[in-house]
């Protein structure tokens, strides 16, 4: 017994009263949610007739869901994946992050580092205000023509987003 009481108090001295948490939990998207929004993404782009890939990432880069027409350039399957990646590391769409970052701008030196692709098509995931994802297409001939199949590609999720 007397074991049991010096072993509870150490335990309660080795914890102090208000200790600070030392992880942190963060909302990121599931798998299901990434791979419906990617096929909303290009089933967009097959309707619209451009032959693209979708790549979703989640909020730590890493690829949550991945899709390529079979007529679509290989290069769009590394293209759309750092078109997320940007869009998440940077928070912001890749089409603004394009116009931001173009020659002569301050923030021009960010387009050098490695997996950033400034061009349009990547688009941040966010549910309830957090940023949970992005989702990018690569493959259509415009950036603009991109970012309406990314926005399809959220729009099938969105509203489930919203409800969690």
């Amino acid at each position: 017994m007397q074991r049991m009481i010096i072993g509870l108090v150490a335990a309660a001295l080795a914890l102090p009263a208000g200790a600070q948490k030392l992880t942190a939990s963060y909302p990121s998207l599931t798998t299901d949610a990434a791979l419906k929004a990617a096929q909303a993404a290009l089933a967009r782009c097959d309707k619209d007739g451009y032959t693209a890939t979708v790549a979703v990432v989640d909020r730590g880069g890493n690829a949550l869901a991945l899709l390529r027409n079979p007529l679509a350039g290989p290069h769009t399957v590394n293209t759309a994946i750092g078109k997320a990646w940007t869009a998440l590391s940077f928070r912001t769409d890749t089409t603004e992050f394009s116009a931001m970052t173009q020659a002569g701008r301050p923030a021009s030196g960010v387009r050098h580092l490695p997996n950033v692709i400034a061009v349009g098509g990547g688009m941040m995931i966010r549910a309830k205000g957090s940023l949970v994802a992005a989702i990018a297409v690569s493959g259509a001939p415009t950036g603009e023509a991109d970012d309406l199949c990314a926005k399809a590609g959220i729009a099938a999720i969105s509203d489930a987003l919203e409800l969690e």
